[in-house]
């Protein structure tokens, strides 16, 4: 009996031709697994291309509430953008799969998982780490990097071997897509001069194309996880879909950013993601009205290397569970409601409210409500700068004057 070896796989060009070639170089029996993770293809197409190209067994699994529950709000909640755009979709699908390859192989008793990233990407990071987080003892094998097949040599591969598969040298974009965002990439979309065609985004309208008239949304969140869309209770599958439509709708969550790779590369990336794009301002805006400075502050820090985390694919990393602790206790009172204004590609905070809120009507007017002690400004300027006067007396000037001219 041969060895068998479990495929992530998408439906796409590169896994396709990854059933085949595992066949031919290893021998082996390939069982393919496919997360749904809300990105809406033709699952059982894409069961039935497995099986026609060669595998023996072609799973199909819908991790959407896993995914948004162990993952995306997670990740939400951190406040995890990397490099301060990208939400992370792909990155957060990752190890989800990779948990889902370890148990299928276990089930299925393979010796083997196998993806199909190439040797200069984030994924294979992603997906390499996690599996040998969680099971160690699994052989990796992954042959569009092991072959260093390029794009082109892919695309002939399948068409020698008749590969049921629907990607063209005409139309050269890699996609990857999930409930949280849609990541596209190569073709012209690798010239970072070159503005993105129309052609490749799907979710969102352009700016120009949006409608006319602004549209406003109230969120309510709980302890950071959003559960209400404009008074209508939803779970978190239902409230990411109907949010991608209705923020898509108004031009909302595209993002073209030249990021750096795990690898040590710079890659130029187009990103959709419209209801990432609007929780993430809106949990940030309550987190404003109920968090003090220093908690804010901090957390800053926090969010930055949770992304880092989440995009060098170290979900598993004892680390990201202790970043975890923190973020859940930060979240004890982010509980309110965020009002947010689409229009022409851009989202607003236009109103926030919570029963836990640390902004005081008192304090912060100025009118004949105001319940500020002014009288106490003059002592607490005098002792706030006092270290500042003490030190120009004794060492005079702590800079040097900017000559004039």
């Amino acid at each position: 009996m041969s060895d068998k070896v479990v495929l992530a796989y998408s439906g796409g060009l590169d896994t396709s031709v990854a059933i085949k070639w595992i066949q031919e170089k290893y021998g082996m029996e390939v069982v393919t697994f496919t997360a749904d993770l809300g990105n809406d293809p033709d699952l059982d197409a894409i069961r039935q291309r497995a099986l026609d190209i060669g595998a023996v067994k072609a799973l199909v699994a819908d991790v959407r509430q896993e995914f948004v529950r162990e993952f995306v709000f997670p990740a939400l909640k951190a406040g995890a953008v990397y490099e301060g755009e990208y939400p992370l979709a792909t990155a957060l699908a990752r190890p989800l799969i990779a948990r889902h390859l370890a148990e299928t192989a276990r089930r299925e008793g393979a010796t083997a998982v196998a993806h199909g990233c190439t040797g200069k990407g984030n994924d294979q990071v992603r997906f390499d780490v996690s599996i040998g987080s969680l099971a160690p003892d699994l052989k990796i094998i992954a042959p569009v990097r092991d072959s260093a097949l390029s794009r082109e040599e892919a695309l002939e591969y399948a068409a020698q071997h008749k590969l049921p598969i629907k990607v063209t040298k005409a139309s050269p974009y890699s996609v990857d897509q999930n409930l949280w965002g849609r990541s596209i990439e190569c073709g012209i979309l690798e010239d970072p001069w070159a503005e993105p065609p129309e052609e490749a985004f799907s979710w969102t309208r352009s700016a120009q194309d949006a409608p006319d008239q602004p549209v406003c949304l109230e969120i309510s969140f709980q302890e950071g996880i959003p559960l209400a869309l404009n008074g209508d209770a939803l779970q978190g599958v239902d409230l990411i879909t109907r949010l991608t439509r209705m923020a898509g709708e108004h031009g909302v969550g595209r993002v073209d950013h030249v990021e750096n790779r795990l690898v040590g590369i710079k890659s130029r990336e187009i990103y959709e993601a419209p209801a990432a794009a609007v929780l993430l301002k809106a949990h940030r805006a309550l987190e404003h009205l109920t968090l003090s400075k220093d908690q804010l502050r901090f957390k800053d820090a926090v969010a930055g290397k949770y992304a880092d985390l989440v995009y060098n694919g170290l979900w598993f990393s004892a680390l990201r569970r202790d970043l975890d602790a923190f973020v859940e206790s930060t979240q004890r009172f982010v509980t309110g409601q965020v009002r947010v204004k689409l229009y022409k590609g851009t989202c607003t905070v236009v109103g926030r409210r919570s029963p836990y809120s640390l902004y005081n009507y008192g304090l912060a007017t100025y009118d004949r409500a105001d319940q500020f002690d002014h009288s106490a400004a003059v002592g607490f300027i005098k002792i706030w700068g006092l270290p500042h006067r003490v030190q120009r007396r004794v060492q005079g000037e702590t800079e040097k004057p900017t000559p004039a001219g």
